[in-house]
């Protein structure tokens, strides 16, 4: 069996179809971490990035995919995981070696692969929509640093501009050290030290979130939770609920967790 090693980026996972068709190499296991345990006849191959290649298995895809299906195989993509990237892989296989529409053809491993994937990138998404928290910083722009299981932040981005397109603000992903900056115009990537920002990460505290916040921020929180402790109900909580739709590693970015 040949076993693909490439660079974790979408083009290197399209490069690595591309390559599987060009050698006829179909029963393939990918890797974007350490080499697997090998097989006493396994080839190891490292496949570079190329923009030509992958652009050419995308279009590709696009052709013979309906958009939810090509969602899904985006969402996988994102998930970072291994098995996801190998659900990815064969998927692509099996739909280029089809001469039939193979989206909703759940019997397949893959399709039935890349569609629970998705739906857990998809959960993942929603849930960093609904639990960010921005706090204004001294010099006026709103931050948030989020550590979410899989790579959403290229998911989040319309919902947040859609949101906040009057306020200058930032997400960064302390996890996969980079994060997405709207200044008022367009979104820019970037890359900074979380650890400058947030002094509490140093501490190992990871339910807090420590910046230098703006005089009306700090107000604004307090009077959040003053409102949070006023409307809860001591004799109906039921922590059980209450973490089954929140769960307690979203906390550190909620204001009320740390009354």
């Amino acid at each position: 069996m040949a076993v693909y090693q490439f660079d974790g980026t979408m083009t290197g996972l399209l490069s690595c179809v591309f390559r599987a068709f060009e050698f006829k190499e179909f029963s393939v296991q990918l890797t974007a971490g350490q080499l697997p345990q090998s097989g006493l006849f396994d080839e190891f191959v490292e496949v570079p990035s190329n923009e030509e290649h992958g652009q050419r298995v995308w279009q590709g895809l696009k052709q013979k995919l309906s958009a939810q299906a090509l969602r899904n195989f985006y969402y996988s993509f994102l998930s970072e995981q291994d098995e996801a990237f190998q659900h990815c892989f064969n998927f692509a296989v099996y739909v280029f070696q089809s001469q039939r529409l193979v989206d909703q053809d759940y019997g397949h491993a893959d399709v039935l692969g890349i569609s629970q994937w998705a739906k857990q990138v998809g959960r993942e998404k929603h849930r960093m929509e609904a639990f960010v928290r921005f706090k204004k910083c001294l010099d006026g722009l709103y931050l948030s640093l989020i550590s979410p299981d899989f790579n959403v932040l290229p998911l989040i981005e319309r919902h947040f501009c859609r949101r906040y397109q009057d306020q200058q603000w930032l997400i960064y992903d302390e996890k996969r050290k980079y994060g997405i900056y709207y200044d008022l115009k367009d979104v820019h990537q970037i890359q900074m030290n979380a650890y400058e920002v947030d002094t509490n990460l140093q501490l190992g505290h990871s339910q807090a979130f420590s910046v230098q916040l703006d005089d009306d921020e700090l107000l604004y929180d307090q009077l959040w939770k003053d409102y949070f402790r006023s409307v809860n109900i001591e004799a109906r909580k039921n922590m059980r609920l209450h973490v089954q739709y929140v769960p307690k590693r979203y906390w550190r970015y909620m204001n009320e967790k740390s009354l």
